[in-house]
């Protein structure tokens, strides 16, 4: 065995890493059930990564196709009926054999090959190790599944690390702990130290571990593990991370900018959150906190209010001062809602569990403890529960892409671990609105996302002057040329590489930010160019558009939202997590609605100010008035008193959750003694 030194002890290390799977603990392998398709045959593009091969004469295909010649493989039936034997030759390759192919090749002449056929699974794996290229590793990653490493069990490190102990616990089990475990484990070594020589040594080490593991303890992190992988980490849990490693810093003279750190976090945690950014400001440091949340703010030596509207509206310091200064600020519309006189309305309702529901059964992904969840269709329901309790993971990461696979044969979408689901018939569609960019490039934009500008671009078509030039709607699109500056190729900006440097933006000289040629800036409506409109915010063409139906609603739908204050053509990536979310709800809202439609939202209140709560919740009620079911995942309490129904998950975070505490509608949760989220729904309803 060699020397044991610290880095053995780290999978980031070649000393330490598992050589089988480096140090991930996880090996990606080609999943068979997700690259074939058993109701299309293969002439249908059943062999799914494949599958515009096949509508094309490629010598991939004309292999194949000479292989299930040989084999009796009927390429017009579907996959189903093949049998395991003609199922492996498909998916496994035939060895050695070589099959003789003849065609023509691109210069349009005859030849031959001869090549053996390795099978889609291996030529899968093939072309994922080889291709330097992203794009393709993303897409045959779609047919990919992540299987424990057999070597290291999971571990991430060589065998012989995991033959050290301490007190019959590997580094492996101390780092699979909860938080909340690590640490009363590591305190309790120094009970289990006898010797002068071990105390002296240890308690230095221990003392510092303890110390470590507190700071995530006080910022509300008492549910992760210590070998939780950071991709699989929320913002906030991240944002909550780096804070920790701030206060253990023990600075001074330090400016610290937190934006929205209650994203994701329970209100019975917030106090630990508030606490730890009290300890840092008592050790002589200045904390500036970008939130909405109502028990910050009260606890905050100093508020700035912004206002009094948003975007255009917006942009200047209508109060300042202690919480007692704001509340009695009668131009402070925070302060209004802080005392009292204003508050978010909540609708009297007679609910009756309807006999249409879905229902999960067994569900067991991650922590969840093979519960059984009811959903009543037609209503806004909440799903709540302190961090890490299992809301994510029964709704985002199990019944959304069940449902998915369920109405999308071809979808092969990962899913927890579940066993039926009952009351599809109930059910057309689901559609998950979520924080993830509209889009990654400038090109997108919420005039784009939301279809508004296919209608302005017809419109300009159908000026006079349009005709008169014979311009198409294509004339109008800064992606398509012909109208477009080809300077920047319809981008209004040129990016600058500086090697070593970060590359620079900057505006584009000839069409100066416009996107569009001198010729296509000629054409106007009310005297407004295509660009024009772009730079316009939604309130303006809102207006501007009022008598065009179809171009209106889309428009009114951003209103609804709550986006009236951003610009159609903002690049997406300018618009927050919260921003893009409201506008794919915008998007869907403006769709028809088919009345059995789920939709399901990941906490829309972020970076939502009291007075916009109100719209977001009328826009939720309207898709239920309508029969459609909406289901959000959220902590603010003025949402969740708004719900039909609440689905109350815990009672912990972690392995301590998982469990349905409580159902029902808000006045019957505020009641369940047992449920946190109960204990302050209570509060806000008294």
């Amino acid at each position: 065995m060699p020397e044991i030194e610290p880095r053995s002890f780290s999978f980031n290390s070649p000393h330490g890493a598992c050589p089988t799977c480096t140090g991930l603990g996880k090996i990606l392998t080609v999943d068979p059930d997700r690259v074939l398709n058993p109701i299309l045959s293969i002439s249908e593009g059943g062999i799914l990564p494949f599958a515009k091969m096949f509508f094309h004469d490629t010598w991939f295909s004309r292999i194949l196709g000479t292989v299930c010649s040989e084999h009796g493989i009927d390429m017009r039936a579907p996959l189903s009926l093949l049998t395991q034997k003609k199922r492996d030759v498909l998916l496994y390759g035939t060895g050695e054999q070589s099959y003789l192919v003849v065609g023509k090749n691109r210069f349009g002449h005859t030849t031959s090959i001869s090549e053996s056929f390795p099978g889609i699974v291996n030529e899968l794996k093939r072309r994922y190790s080889e291709s330097q290229s992203d794009f393709v590793r993303d897409e045959i990653h779609k047919y990919m599944r992540e299987e424990l490493c057999v070597s290291c069990a999971g571990t991430r490190l060589k065998k012989e690390v995991l033959t050290v102990t301490i007190l019959d616990h590997t580094i492996a089990d101390i780092t699979t702990l909860s938080i909340t475990d690590c640490h009363t484990w590591i305190n309790s070594l120094l009970q289990n130290l006898s010797s002068p020589s071990e105390l002296a040594i240890a308690t230095p080490v221990i003392k510092e571990i303890a110390a470590r593991l507190q700071f995530l303890l006080s910022v509300g992190l008492t549910y992760l593990t210590l070998s939780r992988t950071a991709t699989t980490l929320s913002g906030g849990e991240a944002q909550r991370i780096r804070l920790a490693s701030q206060i253990g810093s023990g600075l001074s003279g330090v400016l610290y900018v937190l934006d929205e750190p209650s994203i994701g976090l329970h209100q019975r945690d917030n106090k630990k959150l508030i606490h730890t950014l009290q300890k840092l400001r008592d050790l002589g440091n200045t904390v500036i906190v970008v939130e909405h949340d109502r028990e910050t703010m009260e606890e905050s030596d100093w508020l700035v209010d912004f206002g009094p509207g948003a975007g255009e509206h917006g942009g200047e310091v209508v109060a300042q001062g202690t919480i007692g200064e704001i509340k009695h600020n009668k131009h402070s519309l925070t302060g209004q809602f802080l005392t009292g006189k204003r508050t978010i309305r909540r609708e009297a309702k007679s609910f009756i569990l309807p006999s249409p529901y879905l229902t999960v059964h067994g569900a067991r992904h991650n922590n969840l403890k093979n519960i059984d969840v009811s959903f009543p269709l037609g209503k806004l329901i909440c799903v709540s529960g302190v961090s890490g309790s299992g809301k994510s993971s029964l709704i985002v990461e199990t019944l959304y892409p069940a449902l998915i696979n369920h109405f999308n044969p071809l979808s092969r979408l990962p899913v927890g671990n579940f066993d039926t689901l009952d009351g599809l018939e109930y059910v057309d569609k689901a559609i998950l609105i979520d924080q993830s960019p509209i889009g990654r490039t400038p090109r997108s934009n919420p005039a784009t996302y939301t279809g508004a500008f296919t209608y302005i671009r017809e419109l300009f078509t159908s000026l006079s002057e349009s005709r008169l030039r014979g311009y198409l709607p294509g004339r109008f699109s800064f992606n398509v040329k012909g109208g477009r500056c080809e300077a920047c190729e319809g981008e209004g900006q040129k990016k600058i590489e500086m090697q070593f440097l970060s590359d620079v933006y900057v505006t584009c000289e000839v069409c100066r930010g416009s996107r569009f040629n001198r010729e296509t800036l000629e054409v106007t409506f009310h005297s407004k160019s295509i660009a024009d409109i772009l730079a316009m915010t939604v309130e303006e063409a809102a207006v501007l558009f009022h008598h065009h139906p179809a171009l209106a609603i889309k428009l009114q739908t951003i209103v609804d939202v709550g986006l009236s204050y951003i610009r159609l053509g903002q690049s997406a990536p300018t618009l927050s997590g919260g921003e893009a979310q409201r506008v794919k709800l915008a998007s869907e809202l403006s769709r028809r609605a088919t009345g059995k439609t789920i939709y399901i939202l990941d906490e829309p209140t972020t970076g939502l100010h009291f007075a916009d709560l109100q719209k977001l919740l009328t826009v939720l009620h309207r898709l239920t008035f309508t029969g459609n079911t909406v289901i959000v995942i959220e902590h603010n309490l003025d949402i969740i008193k708004n719900a039909d129904w609440v689905i109350d998950l815990g009672p912990e975070g972690g392995d301590a959750g998982g469990k349905i505490i409580t159902t029902g509608t808000p006045s019957e949760v505020s009641k369940a003694k047992e449920s946190y989220t109960g204990q302050f729904l209570k509060k806000i309803l008294e």
